[in-house]
């Protein structure tokens, strides 16, 4: 199972701090497929009505602590933080 944690805006919409995801929850195990699966999957909003699809546009991933883009592989044991922009950049 993958740990995702979720910070700030991102923690607000996602309803959680953290959440477990198995990998064979995915099309493909690659970040974009979590990505993805995610927006689909959680249906909170933060309070300005901001989705978890439209925070996570902007968020940052770290993928077992390693800033990773959308193409980066999964697997079952990682740990995916997202990250959203924080104040001053």
């Amino acid at each position: 199972m993958m740990q995702v944690l979720f910070f700030a805006a991102a923690r607000s919409a996602a309803g959680t701090a953290q959440l477990s995801v198995p990998l064979a929850e995915l099309p493909s195990a690659t970040l974009g497929a979590l990505i993805e699966h995610l927006g689909r999957t959680l249906e909170g909003t933060t309070p300005s009505g901001l989705t978890l699809a439209q925070v996570m546009e902007q968020c940052s991933f770290l993928v077992n602590g390693a800033r990773s883009e959308a193409e980066a592989p999964l697997q079952d044991a990682d740990r995916v933080d997202v990250l959203p922009p924080f104040a001053g950049g």
